[in-house]
């Protein structure tokens, strides 16, 4: 028989190698318990061995099941949405889910639904929407899909909705009671884009804490995540000089924060306290390194796409969890310097 006329290998040649049955391998490729460790090891090596695909438009029908995830990802390079993505490659290979990812624009209208109706066409057993933003109209998840989002989404609608990620409330809230407990007399805002609702949590949280402390509450500078828009951001706030402590809603505008100060001879912490959100690898080894709100986006991920397959294949996940806010002092964060 010719190299071009061999046909692919199949589960019985698989099980022929590993020494199991049909039916194991069958087993080991469905994701379904009872069977071993050693075994389940041993019919995925010889599955590689032997170049084996599964057949997946035939198992959806055998089974009503695609065994894939879409997600509905903007695409951004930044630290945050990226490392997620990346986290929830990882998992879904692990748990034996292929991810189908489409990506939108900021700022098109309607380009979720879009997203989500190719997703759906091209046969999904569930959705993520990795960064929610608000598109100016209300979400509608119509088909019996269940839906994971990361992080609240007003709006959304669907029988099956799992939301779950890092509190931008709590966030935002610990982050500004760290700062008011040094003694500073407010805390001013360097916000993210107010489309996203992540950055609206942030701010919702640094509002609850100011109202809180009954302190006054300073007006919102919005940037766009980069370091450039933080750096415009520092630069007006370095000219005020009443600002003595910055809460800023990522490190990427932290960083742009810290150069406008440095520039300024604005000395952090001895002027001016700074506090970020993420705990990017760059964050301890900036100078100052950057006191922030540690997420852990590996840790969101794995668990996010965890209650989602649960949702998927029982149809028991919780509706909804959220992580709590870890709050990572180094030395950018201080009392505020006395005054004459």
């Amino acid at each position: 028989m010719s190299q071009a006329s061999r046909r692919p290998p199949g589960s019985t040649d698989v099980a022929r190698l590993a020494g199991v049955s049909q039916k194991t391998v069958s087993r080991v490729m469905n994701g379904e318990p009872y069977v071993s460790e050693a075994v389940r090891e041993r019919v995925l090596a010889a599955a590689r061995e032997l170049g084996y695909r599964r057949n997946t438009a035939a198992r959806a029908l055998n089974l009503g099941r695609f065994h894939r995830i879409g997600v509905v990802s903007l695409g951004s390079a930044l630290y945050g949405p990226s490392s997620t993505l990346v986290a929830l490659e990882r998992r879904a290979r692990e748990t034996g889910y292929a991810l189908s990812i489409v990506h939108t624009l900021e700022g098109q209208d309607g380009s979720v639904m879009a997203a989500v109706d190719s997703l759906l066409a091209q046969g999904v057993d569930g959705i993520v929407l990795s960064e929610p933003i608000d598109e100016g109209q209300e979400l509608r998840i119509e088909p019996e899909v269940p839906v994971l989002s990361f992080g609240p989404t007003p709006g959304i609608e669907g029988p099956r909705v799992v939301l779950t990620g890092a509190s931008g409330v709590d966030a935002g809230r610990v982050a500004t009671e760290h700062l008011l407990a040094l003694g500073h007399a407010t805390v001013w805002h360097v916000a993210g884009p107010s489309q996203w609702w992540a950055a609206r949590d942030r701010a919702s949280g640094w509002r609850h804490a100011l109202a809180t402390a009954g302190v006054a509450e300073p007006p919102v500078i919005e940037g766009d995540w980069s370091p450039a828009s933080g750096y415009a951001a520092g630069r007006q706030l370095a000219t005020n000089p009443d600002v003595t402590a910055v809460f800023v809603a990522n490190d990427e505008m932290a960083i742009g924060v810290l150069r406008a100060f440095a520039e300024a001879r604005l000395h952090v912490p001895g002027r001016v306290s700074v506090v970020g959100m993420d705990d990017i690898p760059a964050a301890a080894y900036l100078s100052p390194p950057l006191t922030t709100i540690r997420q852990d986006f590996e840790a969101i991920a794995e668990y996010g796409l965890a209650l989602l397959v649960e949702e998927i294949e029982s149809g028991a996940a919780a509706a909804h969890h959220e992580l709590p806010a870890h709050l990572v002092v180094r030395e950018s964060t201080a009392p505020p310097r006395e005054t004459s």
